[in-house]
């Protein structure tokens, strides 16, 4: 009896010792930490994607030249738009226009723009550019429309951290005359003054800003 009780307290005191020691190896072991690594870009004093940025249009209706103004909701700043100051930032960029954020205020006409006038045109999902600074009050805009790029030149002013241009262009330099009868032809009625003349302008009026933050 005193050979098994001797036997059986050495195999509990084995077992717990082993156990003590795999319960140390295991505190001993350091876990290995994994650290987010968060990727940050530097931009400059003046950055156009984090400005406030409108584009606002008047085209025009009957023989009279009744003004229809508009905006695009959405400008995409595609490549540039970063300086040290607001002309430096604004000279060179490049940008992106989808059509789908035209907004008149009404949806019976923005429905009539976007089909029976862009949807016309080559390649118009949206429309993009590009701005070229010359002088300290003019610049040049690269403009592409219906599958055309054409020099659109533009007048602009700046007030504090605030970018103003303003440029008319004639929709009929970029090939889009079928477009404007199209569009005249859906909106006849509409478009008729009192001379009884339906007419569709292809001068269409452009103010922009930039507001930088």
């Amino acid at each position: 009896m005193n050979k098994f009780l001797t036997i059986l307290l050495a195999f509990i005191f084995s077992s717990t010792l082993l156990t003590s020691c795999k319960t140390e190896e295991k505190k001993d072991t350091p876990k290995e930490e994994t650290k987010e690594v968060v990727k940050t870009e530097p931009t400059a004093p003046y950055s156009l994607k984090n400005a406030d940025n409108s584009i606002n249009f008047t085209a025009y209706k009957t023989t009279a030249k009744v003004p229809v103004n508009g905006t695009f909701k959405k400008i995409e700043i595609t490549k540039g738009g970063e300086g040290n100051s607001v002309k430096e930032a604004m000279n060179g960029a490049e940008f992106n226009i989808p059509i789908s954020s035209l907004e008149t205020k009404d949806n019976g006409r923005n429905l009539k723009i976007r089909k029976f006038f862009f949807s016309v045109m080559e390649n118009t999902v949206s429309l993009t550019g590009k701005l070229n600074i010359e002088t300290d009050s003019t610049g040049i805009a690269d403009f592409t429309m219906n599958g055309v790029t054409e020099k659109l030149p533009f007048k602009y002013s700046i007030d504090g951290k605030t970018f103003t241009m303003s440029s008319t262009m004639d929709i009929e330099k970029w090939n889009a005359k079928s477009a404007i009868e199209s569009l005249n032809k859906v909106c006849k009625d509409l478009h008729t003054g009192e001379d009884g003349v339906s007419k569709t302008w292809s001068e269409v009026a452009i103010n922009a800003s930039s507001t930088f933050k």
